[in-house]
């Protein structure tokens, strides 16, 4: 729970699961993260290993996020998250 137990990181890595995403375009799915908020996020699931963070040498820069082979390993956690709360809603 450590590694994911805040509230943006299962947010961030659930976007993930499909492949990985500009920096700009992540931000844009998660709505509520402020840039300050989003940025520490990813700098600490990248310290933790569970995404990976590439920079093109291009102007402007961009940087790409995805999930590395321990990230991927928590896609049935985050999508058993994800169908439990769709039938949370459902039944309420």
């Amino acid at each position: 729970m450590n590694l994911i137990g805040t509230k943006w990181k299962p947010l961030i890595l659930f976007h993930l699961i499909e492949g990985g995403l500009r920096s700009g375009i992540l931000q844009k799915k998660i709505s509520g993260i402020s840039n300050k908020m989003f940025t520490q996020t990813v700098r600490q699931l990248e310290k933790d290993g569970l995404i990976t963070r590439k920079v093109y040498p291009v102007v402007p820069p961009k940087v790409e996020y995805k999930l590395s082979a321990r990230g991927k390993s928590l896609e049935p956690i985050l999508r058993s998250l994800d169908n439990w709360g769709v039938e949370d809603c459902q039944n309420t």
